[in-house]
This record gives structure tokens, C-alpha cells and sequence, in this order.
């Protein structure tokens, strides 16, 4: 990670052409992969030939049309879509967090992928340490019969046990600034930490810092073994305090993280926060531009974990973004044993750095496609392979899906899409790539009453996000429908997340007609 100097532009879908470096694979079965020899510095996958119209334009009586459904392109003409890979989910948290407060969320902090991603997907799962690629759709319906949307699958493989993982050193940067002092803040945090304590194992090492104006290092690294009591008295003992200096708290969370920094270790700062900066720097970038040789020369990786309803969704997300890390949100105790007791192996272990990927359409069989989300993910085609551009961190037992609306070509049939993902070793930084396409015929389905119930999950949470942004993909339900097929979703599955879903989507139905449940009327950002 050399250069960081490019922006992401694009999501998730390293797709290439079948027979680019790589031996193409089909459904749900991944490509075995090339020696780095082959892979390291080669050039974008190329453009299938072009046989008249573009992904963007499409056919020009079309456009219109398109227009109606509230549907902007943002293929290029290529017909290349790369991005890097995410695998937060705050974004859909803290949208639930502000529904069931009564208020809609601004569509700024509203990221589908992000939606999407906080549901269990299904995908098969590799063996060995890469990523499985798998490709299926369905009809979207609506008018125009020839939209599908088709999801890109890649998951890692199972999250280790607790007893298996390797031992993790963590350097917790807590807020305590006077916006973090309430119960659900605070209080949560401190909580969220109490839990973790007792979760971790005796091989693994705790430092704590702790940030208002200035920041203040608690407790240095500690081992668990003989210091689980030291860390539980460094937690009770927070308090709050002033401003928030989150550049001063990451800088020496940093400092503290490299001078405790176990060889073999999972090194993490854990950073807990409101994220509502307003003293010191106050700019992501910059904020990480002072730590940068502890990233890059030691691979410390930035795992943020937002709280609070106000919240400062953009600036955290940007910070884990450029700090080779991801974001999630907790809003209650629930859902903090479930980040830091069910997935924590795989918010502390890393599978793939600086993964993207690359998805290809064929312009034979696609009139024009858009990739739902991702849009502050977006890398240069070109910078495929190009493995000094930064790209995303994933950990074991996480999937990644990207949602494209693609339009088929009138009566075709035939190859629609290669997705391809490359990422490189945690370790040895060796680069990888595995592939997976899809054929007309497996996306020819109906969407609804199909056979795919998390295809359905899938579309219902891209959809709903969607809708709460202001835009709208081709075929989307009203949110009263949406929350009726969600609630049908969660007695097929027998999914509770899927069940909160249908509830966030009601709420929103409630506050976008404003109706409450006494018959009174609210306006949008209203609070109850």
C-alpha cells in the first residue's frame, strides 16, 4: 500500500471476461488460482467487443422510459463495473436506530450496499483461504420485462472458533467527549467493552485509550492472562468529558498500538465513538495520513464501531475506509454481543487485503446495467490490478454482495456477466483472483415466488434502501408492499433479522405518508 493517492468510484464486482488470465468458471463454482507471476502489474480486463450502443445510452427510444423509473445509468461504456469490496454494515443500523426514533434518515448516510450486506446470503463457502464467486438473478418485474436484477455473491470461508483464532492485540481509542455522555453512548460503550473483556482469551493483549480534548492512554497493552480484572476497573473507571479530538485519539490509539504490537497477533485499534468531531483535525484523510507508516509498515488495521443517534455516519465510514478496516453500529447490548461474542473472529481476523473486484458484461446480450450502491467505492478500471490502490479488507466468514439492474437485449440468450475478485495475502501479499459467469437462463426467473428466498432478502433490502435515498430501481415495490414480502420473507426463513427489517420498513411507510399509529401526522426528521 504504497500509493493510496487514488478515490474509490466504484462497488463491488471485479468481473472479467471468461479466458482473461484466469480459466472461466460458471454458477456458483469458483476459478482455481494463477501464480502471481501471471497476475501482478497486467492490465484491466479488456471491454467484450462492442456491437452497437453503449451500457449507458442504451437504445435511444428507451430513454424516457428510463427517466420514469427514476433510473440513472452509471455503466461506463465498457461495460466494466470495479469497485472495492465492503463489508461494513453501519449504515443499516443506524437507519434502524433513527426509524424506530421516529425520524427518517437522511438519505446522505443511507448506503445500499450496506443494507444488503447485513443479511446471511446462503453463498457456498471455499475451503481455503479466498473467496468463493457465485452470480444468479431474477426477473425485477414492473413494466419492462427485460430489467433482471443479478446479484454478485463472494463470501470467505467459515470464521474460526474462539479456541482456533489467533490471538488478538487490541487497542481500544474510546470517546469520551460531552456528546458521549448518555446511556446509550457511554454507557454502551462501556458495556460493549465489559463483554468483550470477558469474550476474549488469556492470550490475547487490551490497551485503552480514551480521548476528549486530548487523548490519554488508560492502560497499556495488557494480557488478558493475570490482567482481565486491570481491564475491567479501566473500564468502569471512563467518564465523560469535553470536545471530541478523534485525530488526537486515533494518533496515539496508534502509537500505543505499535509500541504492544504482537508478532503473529491480530493488531486492531477498535475505535468507539459518536464520531462528531469538532475539535482538533477534523478531516479523515489527514487524520490518517499522520499514522500512515503504522498501516502500511505494520499492518494495523481501523475497526470503527459507531453509537449514538447523532451520529457522524460519513466521517467514520471514510476514516475505516482509508484505514484498511470496515464499520459497524450497535445501538443497544443486543446487538453489541452479537458484533463483539458472535461474529468478533471475524472483526479480528483478516482473510483478503485489498480486495476488489471487476465485474463484465457482454455487450451481445446487455443494453445497460447499474451497480445499486458502492458509489464511495468505485475504483479506475484500469487500477484492477494495480495492487498499490487501495482496495478492501475482509475477514473470515464474511460475504459480499453487489445488486445490478441490468436491461437485456430483446430476445437473447446467451453469456451475460463474468465477476471476478482479486485480492491479495494478508501475509505474503501474493495477489489472487477467482471467477465465476452467469448465463441468460439462470436470471430468466421471477424474483418474486422464486426459489431463491435470500435472492428475495436481498432485493427487498436494496429496494428499501433505495426508496429511503429518493431514488428507485426498475420494478420497486411500495415500502407497504416491501414490508408485507419482508414479514413473508421472515416466516420462510425463520430469520429474526429479516422480521427487524419488515418492522424498519414499516416505520419508514408510517413517517413517508405520516401517519403514526395514534392518527396524528409527523414530518419527516420529526421526533417522537
Amino acid at each position: 500500500m504504497e500509493r493510496r493517492t487514488r478515490t474509490y468510484r466504484g462497488a463491488l464486482g471485479l468481473l472479467l471476461a471468461a479466458g482473461v488470465l484466469l480459466t472461466g468458471c460458471s454458477g456458483e463454482t469458483g476459478q482455481r488460482d494463477k501464480a502471481s507471476s501471471q497476475q501482478r502489474g497486467g492490465a484491466p480486463a479488456p471491454a467484450p467487443a462492442r456491437t452497437g450502443g453503449t451500457a449507458e445510452d442504451g437504445a435511444k427510444g428507451k430513454e424516457a422510459a428510463d427517466k420514469a423509473d427514476g433510473l440513472k445509468e452509471t455503466a461506463p461504456p465498457d461495460y466494466l463495473s470495479t469497485f472495492a469490496l465492503d463489508v461494513d454494515t453501519a449504515s443499516y443500523g443506524y437507519a434502524r436506530r433513527t426509524l424506530g426514533e421516529g425520524r427518517l434518515p437522511g438519505p446522505e448516510t443511507v448506503r445500499p450496499e450496506e443494507f444488503v450486506n447485513s443479511f446471511r446470503q446462503g453463498y457456498h463457502r471455499p475451503s481455503d483461504n479466498g473467496f468463493s464467486v457465485s452470480v444468479d438473478g431474477a426477473r425485477a418485474g414492473g413494466d419492462d420485462d427485460n430489467w433482471s436484477l443479478v446479484r454478485v455473491g463472494l463470501a470467505t470461508k467459515a470464521a474460526p472458533a474462539t479456541a482456533e483464532r489467533t490471538p488478538a492485540a487490541l487497542t481500544f481509542v474510546v470517546d469520551i467527549s460531552g456528546s458521549m455522555n448518555s446511556p446509550d453512548r457511554l454507557g454502551l460503550v462501556k458495556s460493549s467493552l465489559g463483554i468483550l473483556t470477558d469474550e476474549l482469551r488469556d492470550d490475547d493483549s487490551v490497551s485503552l485509550v480514551t480521548f476528549s480534548d486530548e487523548a490519554t492512554t488508560v492502560l497499556p497493552m495488557t494480557r488478558l492472562s493475570g490482567g482481565r480484572g486491570k481491564i475491567h476497573d479501566a473500564v468502569d473507571s471512563l467518564k465523560s468529558a469535553n470536545s471530541t479530538n478523534v485525530g488526537a485519539g486515533i494518533e496515539r490509539g496508534y502509537e500505543e498500538a505499535v509500541e504492544g504490537r504482537r508478532k503473529g497477533a491480530n493488531n486492531r485499534v477498535v475505535l468507539l465513538s459518536d464520531a462528531l468531531a469538532n475539535t482538533g483535525e477534523t478531516d479523515a484523510d489527514t487524520i490518517l495520513e499522520r499514522i500512515d507508516s503504522a498501516r502500511r509498515d505494520y499492518g494495523i488495521t481501523l475497526f470503527g464501531v459507531g453509537v449514538g443517534s447523532d451520529y457522524g455516519d460519513a466521517f467514520m465510514e471514510r476514516l475505516t475506509n482509508k484505514g484498511d478496516g470496515h464499520t459497524t453500529y450497535i445501538a443497544d447490548e443486543e446487538q453489541a454481543r452479537k458484533v463483539f461474542v458472535d461474529q468478533l473472529p471475524a472483526h479480528l481476523e483478516l482473510t483478503a487485503r485489498d480486495a476488489k473486484a471487476q465485474v463484465a458484461f457482454d455487450p451481445k446480450t446487455v443494453e445497460k446495467f447499474r451497480l445499486v450502491g458502492y458509489e464511495d467505492r468505485k475504483v479506475a478500471d484500469e487500477d484492477f490490478r494495480d495492487d498499490s490502490v487501495d482496495g478492501g479488507e475482509v475477514g473470515p466468514g464474511h460475504t459480499v454482495t453487489a445488486l445490478y439492474a441490468v436491461r437485456l437485449r430483446d430476445g437473447v440468450s446467451g453469456h451475460v456477466a463474468t465477476a471476478t475478485v482479486r485480492w491479495l495475502d494478508p501475509r505474503t501479499r501474493t495477489p489472487h483472483e477467482k471467477s465465476a459467469a452467469v448465463e441468460t437462463g439462470a436470471i430468466g426467473g421471477k424474483l418474486w415466488g422464486g426459489r431463491s428466498t435470500r435472492l428475495q432478502v436481498t432485493a427487498v433490502a436494496a429496494y428499501f434502501a433505495d426508496t429511503l435515498r429518493g431514488t428507485s430501481l426498475p420494478g420497486t415495490p411500495t415500502l407497504a408492499e416491501l414490508a408485507s414480502r419482508a414479514r413473508k420473507l421472515a416466516t420462510a426463513t425463520e430469520d429474526a433479522s429479516v422480521t427487524k427489517l419488515a418492522t424498519a420498513i414499516t416505520q419508514a411507510d408510517r413517517l413517508k405518508s405520516g401517519d403514526r399509529d395514534d392518527g396524528s401526522t409527523v414530518q419527516e426528521g420529526e421526533m417522537d
